[in-house]
């Protein structure tokens, strides 16, 4: 009975210890909120070459901030930060090839220039989105097609953003 009662208090205060001594975990979503501060504005600015992607990259970026960032999205003069971002023209390169030759899958790349102000401070960025789709063979990409290619490589394009923003956080508290 003895050995019992020894393994059972081994084991009681290894889960004490255990409880008691967390690995102190943050969320990446914390070190960038830690970067950026509550409240953010964003201004995308408009391709002359593309003007219709601008309205869906500035719709994916103000959903990034408010579900990656948990931020507020603000008017620029009441904001902590300021994002200023640009799209390059989006490309798209062939993935896949049928047995006759034709294209039939398709790899979208949305560059992202990315200017943000913080506190007087401005920083650039750049951060790149991939979106990998398909096309029926001897087709051509529609518009839709071509908006859904890119409102998901830009958001690809903005997670990476966040990660160098959660990434200069990180390297902030140390």
């Amino acid at each position: 009975m003895r050995r019992g009662e020894n393994v059972l208090r081994s084991l009681l205060l290894f889960a004490l210890l255990v409880t008691f001594s967390s690995c102190a975990y943050k969320p990446s979503a914390k070190y960038s909120r830690e970067v950026v501060g509550e409240s953010i504005s964003t201004n995308i600015i408009i391709s002359s070459q593309d003007p219709e992607n601008t309205v869906v990259i500035k719709d994916a970026v103000d959903s990034a901030v408010i579900q990656v960032f948990h931020a507020s999205l603000t008017s620029r003069n009441l904001s902590k930060t300021h994002l200023e971002i640009s799209i390059n023209e989006p490309t798209y390169a062939p993935l896949q090839y049928d047995s006759n030759g034709f294209i039939v899958g398709y790899r979208a790349t949305t560059l992202l220039k990315i200017n943000r102000y913080h506190e007087g401070v401005s920083k650039k960025y750049t951060a790149t989105g991939h979106y990998d789709f398909t096309v029926a063979a001897n087709a051509v990409l529609t518009d839709q097609q071509r908006f859904d290619a890119i409102k998901y490589s830009a958001q690809k394009a903005l997670k990476s953003f966040v990660a160098q923003i959660s990434a200069e956080g990180t390297r902030a508290k140390k």
